[in-house]
């Protein structure tokens, strides 16, 4: 029997990060943005098309025995979203975006893949893992707190936390301050997390087709400076 493992490895991977500014050794993957669907507008949750497979990166983060991969029996419906929550979401985000500083992946372990939480550094993959950890600690359901691959507005790779809740699919990004409905980011979004198990992935585009998304790293800082912090519920 083939493995879940060994299947995701043949899958699609989400290498480092992406941002607009900066200036890399080799300029970025890009992918030709017409092939994809992006968010209807006013469209406040996204549209689920079928099990995918997770990002590589994900897989060999879940060999390492990690707990954020072992939720499983999760609830299909949003989280009920009020002030309070809100404020805690928004107070998470601000706090890991501001304290960890950004680096890539060769930069950091010298390889071009390796999804793991930040000490004092990381790229896009490290401060989402961050985030999910922290909200699920201070109890957010981990179901509610979606790992999710997009392209940026350039078509690079990147990854976010997809919050689904009832006044929308909210995205945590390491790449600006404020917390945006997904139908308002600019990006094309892919493949997220399921909500009925950490290791299942559920495409967001009408093809399951596993994509290969190879990107490369680039400072957000520019980005995270430029845009202001935080917004009200609607």
């Amino acid at each position: 029997m083939v493995s879940w493992v060994k299947v995701a490895l043949l899958s699609l991977g989400l290498g480092i990060c992406a941002s607009n500014f900066a200036v890399a050794d080799t300029p970025p993957t890009q992918y030709n943005m017409s092939k994809f669907e992006g968010p209807a507008s006013g469209h406040a949750n996204a549209d689920l098309h079928g099990n995918t497979l997770p990002p590589i990166g994900y897989v060999d983060f879940c060999a390492r025995g990690e707990q954020e991969c072992q939720f499983s029996g999760g609830k299909s419906g949003p989280l009920v979203l009020n002030t309070d929550l809100w404020n805690l979401i928004t107070g998470v985000n601000a706090v890991v975006n501001n304290t960890v500083q950004p680096l890539s992946t060769p930069d950091q372990y010298g390889v071009v893949q390796y999804w793991n939480y930040p000490v004092t550094a990381g790229d896009c993959n490290s401060y989402t893992l961050l985030k999910k950890r922290y909200l699920a600690e201070l109890g957010i359901k981990p179901e509610m707190l979606l790992l999710t691959v997009v392209l940026t507005e350039t078509g690079e790779g990147h990854l976010v936390l997809t919050i689904p809740t009832d006044k929308g699919d909210y995205i945590l990004d390491n790449r600006r301050a404020e917390i945006l409905r997904w139908d308002e980011t600019g990006y094309i979004f892919l493949k997220r997390q399921s909500q009925a198990t950490a290791k299942q992935w559920i495409s967001l585009q009408k093809s399951t087709t596993p994509l290969m998304v190879s990107t490369r790293a680039r400072s957000f800082l520019p980005d995270f400076l430029n845009l202001n912090g935080r917004r009200s519920v609607k």
